[in-house]
């Protein structure tokens, strides 16, 4: 399969692609996807899952929606092969960048990752998350063990 020419946006949910599950899965759509990037987007929420409150949230959790973007970009990957959704963990972040110190509750963001480095286990992906006055970037170094059994829910 050619994930350029393959890939629906409404083919997957959300989670579907990640190892998330309910209030945990921030995205909330795939808007593009191809062999080497992925674009999501979602809303800001201010359920206090992720030291927020009504209003805002602070910047640092766009790290998170890196990781998701990152995550789902794996999943569809798989998903695409035909395989099962893998278990990943983030490893850090590299030149954390933002405009802004706080995002507020509601506001519509894109989150964009691009493969730099990915083998079969470790990877950097270049990741912007940008909105209405926001502009947020970082490079994450990721790890995706390999497991004798895919990850279920279970």
């Amino acid at each position: 399969m050619n994930p350029a020419t393959d890939f629906a946006a409404d083919d997957y949910r959300m989670a579907d692609l990640l190892p998330h599950t309910g209030a945990m899965v921030l995205l909330e759509r795939v808007v593009s996807f191809d062999a080497d990037r992925l674009s999501a987007a979602l809303t800001v929420r201010g359920d206090g899952l992720l030291f927020g409150d009504e209003r805002e949230i602070p910047a640092w959790v766009a790290i998170e929606y890196m990781a998701q973007a990152i995550g789902a970009f794996a999943g569809l990957q798989a998903k695409l092969a035909g395989q099962p959704i893998r278990l990943g963990f983030l490893l850090g972040s590299r030149l954390f960048e933002s405009n802004v110190a706080t995002l507020p509750v509601g506001c519509s963001l894109t989150v964009a990752i691009e493969k730099i480095v990915h083998d079969e286990q470790l990877g950097v992906f270049d990741c912007r998350v940008s909105g209405d006055n926001i502009e947020i970037g970082a490079k994450l170094n990721v790890y995706q063990p390999r497991f004798d059994q895919p990850l279920t829910d279970e």
